[in-house]
């Protein structure tokens, strides 16, 4: 049963630190993405985390385990009061932020004397440091989504839209182990397999809050809006990796043909904030001071009004990432957060020009104890993709 496997118990663990710091009793666990964290799989049902002693499970479908005194099998929620006295706890956190209102209230009633605490903050905040399998699993994924990178530059043929180019590099990652499926945190947050950016439309802004927008479609505004890939463009590739149960994040930079020479100072440019900032990047270094190094280092080159954007710039240089696409911490000028052991973190310094489009890479690093190392090592230089 995986959920009784060492690294799951080292989380529930965390988890119960954390409540007993804050003073709450017990935390309920609902959402698909959370129920992931602390047992390792999807199921219909809850997880009881109480703040000490063993974490009780209470599972609707599918039917997979035997039931023992940890594992319950119930045909609604209310069921678990027969097996908890939740009638005695006067401290309770849901997952308020990831739920619906009736479902909300629906819990809410099984503790009528408890006061309600918001678990997303004590779960996001618990899924920031990664453990040993969450690192393992992080690693593999992130090889695999450079191994699917290299094939980029044999996918072009002239006449190809962004979204023609995009749909084949969906497919490799297919071939490769993408389950095509991107978790985001936030319900106004949405994304397919990731973002080709060319030509303007790499300004184009949109409601959601990535690091770069485009106009997509009216279903989903954002990404590739089927703008041709004429001569002189950029093609920026954000397509974020998702081989398994964890996330990578990986940008690197196309030509159609030779791009100016601004262009190219500009990626070099990112690159050499990546060297850089990259450097500093030690445990106990402030997010704040990254994001804030990055945007000095564009300021004195003379590039912040392509910095992040044209129309609509992002206020943020990179972000934590694990089991969605979007984790703590957020690299960001008011960022309270430092670097600690065992965070992963995607930087995305990138610029983009009008009429070329966008430029810069993203990696993903793993903070270590010395420094951070970079799990998408990948050649970083412009590639000409008529140059085949």
């Amino acid at each position: 049963m995986e959920f009784l496997q060492p690294d799951y118990r080292l989380r529930i663990t965390k988890l119960q630190s954390l409540l007993q710091r804050q003073g709450i009793e017990a935390l309920v666990v609902t959402s698909n993405v959370n129920l992931l964290y602390v047992c390792g799989e999807v199921f219909s049902g809850l997880a009881f985390i109480p703040q000490e002693g063993e974490a009780q499970f209470f599972l609707r479908r599918p039917q997979l385990h035997p039931e023992s005194t940890t594992v319950h099998y119930v045909r609604k929620i209310e069921q678990i009061t027969e097996h908890i006295d939740t009638a005695s706890l006067r401290s309770v956190a849901l997952e308020l932020d990831e739920q619906s209102y009736s479902d909300i209230q629906r819990q809410r009633k099984l503790f009528p004397e408890a006061e309600l605490h918001n678990a997303t903050a004590l779960l996001r905040e618990a899924r920031m440091v990664k453990t040993p399998l969450e690192l393992e699993q992080i690693r593999e994924g992130a090889r695999r989504h450079v191994e699917t990178y290299k094939i980029i530059p044999s996918l072009y043929r002239d006449g190809m839209t962004d979204r023609d180019l995009q749909i084949e590099i969906e497919r490799e990652m297919r071939w490769h182990g993408s389950i095509g499926l991107f978790r985001c945190f936030g319900s106004a947050m949405e994304i397919f397999m990731g973002s080709l950016l060319t030509g303007d439309n790499a300004g184009a802004p949109s409601p959601y809050d990535f690091a770069l927008g485009g106009a997509g479609t009216q279903a989903l505004p954002l990404g590739a809006n089927g703008t041709p890939l004429r001569q002189g463009q950029a093609v920026m590739v954000d397509m974020a990796g998702n081989y398994g149960v964890y996330y990578s994040d990986m940008t690197r930079t196309y030509s159609i043909g030779r791009l100016t020479d601004e262009a190219y100072r500009l990626h070099e440019l990112s690159c050499a904030i990546h060297r850089e900032v990259m450097q500093r990047a030690i445990p106990g270094t402030s997010c704040a001071a990254l994001y804030n190094d990055s945007l000095h280092m564009a300021e004195e080159a003379g590039a912040l009004p392509y910095f992040m954007g044209t129309e609509l710039q992002a206020q943020f240089v990179g972000h934590g990432l694990g089991l969605q696409i979007n984790e703590l911490p957020v690299l960001m000028g008011r960022s309270k957060d430092c670097l600690q052991p065992g965070m992963v973190i995607a930087f995305e310094p990138k610029f983009v020009l009008p009429h070329i489009g966008a430029v810069g890479i993203e990696n993903t690093y793993l903070v270590t104890e010395t420094g951070v190392e970079n799990l998408t090592p990948a050649p970083e230089a412009i590639i000409d993709l008529t140059q085949r």
